[in-house]
């Protein structure tokens, strides 16, 4: 006797149908004749990713999720490149736009969404598209080949990534947009600005408060014409406003459908056989337009159609965005608006383009805004969706993850290891905890293997911190022995080595150029490349080269160091150990004037000050600075200092003027940016007072020189310098010196 299995027919192949084709396949690969149908001449792709693909940084074949062969092998009948005339409910068939029909015992509506277009006079010209497709994408991308001037209507976040994309291509890109906030729906307006500005250093000129009133052009758009009279020249023109979900032709077919197609909690429309799931689908009065919920509704459709849980129920989903667009760190999530009974905390530092807000409400956090420094999103995230009490880390939440744990004497990844297993990781593709840890258990042993076992890290990265510490922690030692060339990180399969040569080599001179030239897996890079990266570029091209501030690490941009309390250390620079009345008068007047609660002296001949606030630092520096004082770089991957000894000058046993020679080192190269923190030291005799064969050069004065030594380390590892060489006279050391500095960035 033959069995027949179930006909499953899905109509869409986009996000949503390949999710559930692929959540359906891993619970049951059996049982089911699967088919699906797509209105695109092409297999699944991450649509979320077309952004980077119109800004030039990945590939098509990049996004692609579900290839052709993917469903071949998975014995699943495609039906690309084709679109669905009508459905047919009684006999339980559908028909495709060139007669074909299809028979199903259960269907799924997985149509997804259409671009909302203005209907403005001139919508009809050419070279006026939408950005919703790779259609669209080709489109734009032929027209910035020839280059001209692109205008986006709608400052949202796709046409804000549709903007940069074509700004990065060459193109005068403007966005026009109806209200006086770019992303008013996930920024407050202080983000908004910060926003604003980071796009024009990018080459997107916003428009605010400004309404469209017609399409200028003949045949081709020339111009878009606003209300106010104003013409912005355009050949070509993006309407990125919004979406609708696509509803028919499941209305004609007699479903019931407001603004999506209602579903209930387990994604059943009103029909008993007939699904609908993502951007088309509407439960409990919410249409979703983001990659989350859709995998949500997938797994719940799964297990209700596998039957592997059919008590499985969708239950809505907490949303949170990301911007894509090279180098703007940007993260928003849950409610921001404040309210009753809502506290607002706010972190805000113009001058680096940081701003961070978080929404208390009941001792829990319901809102977070993250511009500039966003890589605590998913902390706070989790907690939103956790409704987790944070009462107890209320006055240090605001520093995010990495300062809350320290100062509760925790290790971030310790934090992450405590977990529960059903914790969600990645919240663009729904993996746990525990998924990741149960791939790593079973031979996942690096980021790239997790990312294809599990997905999780694969969308938009923000998770990829989290995975590598579950990683880290799951093999401890093993993780840390890996073979091969490592990475710089996890952003690139590139070593620094290979890094380095290929800025010179390919006379690549951006920090975004390399990322694309190197095809960086994340855009934006992150706080391991970023540094590394800038560092590399100053060193190859220090004449051409702008230093990035954003891509220093936070204590070289405060110019200070992060005490475990949240205060700052200030170490001001003492030339070769020496200091004045002036100077010491200076200081002592900034610990009065900011209650500066610790003052000590340095081994390195210098004098510390614990205890600043952070709010005070510009403050503690500018009347630092008034006095002639500048920064010690106590806390930078630079020279920190040249210690001496009194030398000639006193000592019965000098031998020269180490003294003179000290400051006269350190004024020669401090200021240099180094691989690491750089310490050096002049002994005015063998005696050796001031520790020169400890540091990283050393210079010892004999009588009948100066004996000059490198490679040396007072840290955990004590290793003595080697001798370098030896010079007669101080001029001799001074054009070694002088030869050395321009090499210095």
């Amino acid at each position: 006797m033959t069995t027949h299995k179930e006909r499953i027919v899905i109509i869409g192949a986009g996000m949503a149908g390949g999710r559930i084709v692929e959540e359906i396949l891993k619970r049951d690969d059996k049982r089911f004749e699967i088919s699906i149908v797509g209105a695109e001449p092409c297999a699944t792709y991450d649509r979320i990713q077309l952004s980077p693909v119109l800004a030039g940084e990945k590939t098509f074949d990049q996004i692609v999720t579900h290839s052709q062969a993917w469903y071949d092998s998975n014995g699943v009948k495609t039906h690309f490149g084709y679109w669905v005339q009508s459905i047919e409910t009684a006999g339980k068939f559908l028909t495709l736009h060139d007669g074909q029909t299809l028979h199903y015992d259960k269907l799924i509506l997985a149509m997804g969404s259409d671009p909302i277009r203005l209907p403005l006079p001139g919508a009809d010209l050419q070279g006026v598209v939408a950005f919703r497709d790779l259609m669209d994408v080709d489109l734009m991308t032929q027209a910035a080949n020839k280059g001209g001037e692109a205008v986006v209507i709608g400052g949202g976040l796709l046409g804000l990534e549709a903007a940069y994309g074509l700004a990065k291509r060459g193109m005068t890109s403007t966005v026009i947009h109806l209200v006086d906030v770019l992303m008013e729906r996930q920024l407050d307006e202080a983000a908004g600005r910060l926003l604003e500005k980071a796009l024009l250093d990018r080459g997107v000129i916003s428009v605010l408060n400004a309404q469209s009133e017609s399409i200028v052009g003949e045949t081709h758009v020339e111009g878009l014409k606003l209300k106010d009279g104003r013409i912005i020249p355009a050949s070509l023109l993006v309407m990125a406003v919004g979406i609708r979900p696509h509803v028919e032709p499941a209305k004609s077919s007699g479903l019931v459908v407001e603004r999506g197609i209602v579903v209930d909690d387990q994604m059943r429309t009103s029909n008993p056989d007939i699904f609908a799931i993502g951007e088309c689908a509407q439960h409990r009065g919410q249409c979703y337009g983001l990659v989350a919920p859709i995998w949500e509704m997938c797994r719940t459709l799964a297990d209700v159609l596998t039957e592997k849980n059919i008590d499985s129920a969708y239950a809505g989903s907490q949303m949170a965005t990301r911007l894509k667009v090279s180098g703007v760190d940007l993260f928003s999530a849950g409610q921001f608006g404040g309210g009753e009974g809502c506290e607002d905390i706010v972190f805000r530092d113009p001058s680096r383009g940081v701003y961070k807000r978080i929404v208390i409400k009941d001792d829990q956090l319901v809102g977070t805004v993250l511009f500039g420094e966003a890589s605590d999103g998913g902390w706070y995230f989790d907690m939103i969706k956790t409704g987790a009490n944070v009462a107890d880390i209320r006055d240090t939440l605001i520093f995010g993850q990495a300062v809350t744990h320290a100062l509760a004497g925790q290790d971030p990844s310790d934090a992450v290891a405590a977990w529960p297993d059903d914790t969600e990781v990645c919240g663009c593709n729904g993996v746990s905890k525990g998924q990741v840890v149960e791939a790593i258990c079973g031979g996942a042993d690096s980021l790239d293997k997790v990312r294809g076992c599990t997905k999780a890290s694969a969308s938009c990265g923000s998770c990829t911190g989290l995975v590598e510490s579950l990683l880290k922690v799951t093999l401890g030692d093993a993780f840390k022995a890996q073979t091969g060339p490592k990475p710089m990180c996890t952003c690139t399969e590139h070593g620094h080595q290979h890094v380095r040569a290929a800025i010179m080599e390919q006379n690549i001179k951006t920090l975004p150029d390399v990322m694309q030239a190197l095809k960086w897996t994340t855009p934006d890079g992150c706080s391991s490349c970023r540094p590394a990266l800038n560092y590399y570029l100053l060193c190859a091209w220090p004449r051409d080269y702008k230093d990035d501030p954003r891509s220093r690490f936070v204590n070289e941009r405060n110019h200070a160091n992060i005490q475990k309390d949240g205060t700052y250390s200030v170490v001001p620079r003492m030339w070769g150990g020496l200091t004045s009345a002036k100077e010491l008068r200076a200081i002592a007047d900034v610990v009065d004037k900011f209650k500066v609660p610790m003052v000590k002296v340095t081994g390195g001949q210098r004098l510390d000050l614990f205890g600043v606030k952070k709010q005070d630092l510009p403050a503690v520096w500018a009347d630092l600075n008034a006095a002639g004082m500048v920064s010690g770089h106590a806390y930078a991957k630079a020279l920190r200092t040249v210690k001496t000894c009194v030398g000639s000058q006193w000592c019965r046993f000098g031998t020269q003027d180490s003294t003179g020679l000290g400051v006269k080192l350190e004024q020669a190269t401090w200021g240099s940016y180094m691989p690491h923190k750089f310490k050096m030291a002049v002994s005015g005799c063998p005696r050796n007072c001031a520790e020169a064969t400890i540091k990283d050069f050393g210079v010892i004065c004999v009588d009948s020189g100066y004996e000059l030594h490198v490679g040396g380390n007072a840290g955990i590892h004590l290793r003595g310098t080697d001798l370098l060489t030896k010079v007669a006279t101080e001029s001799e050391f001074d054009r070694m010196v002088d030869g050395v500095r321009p090499a210095l960035p």
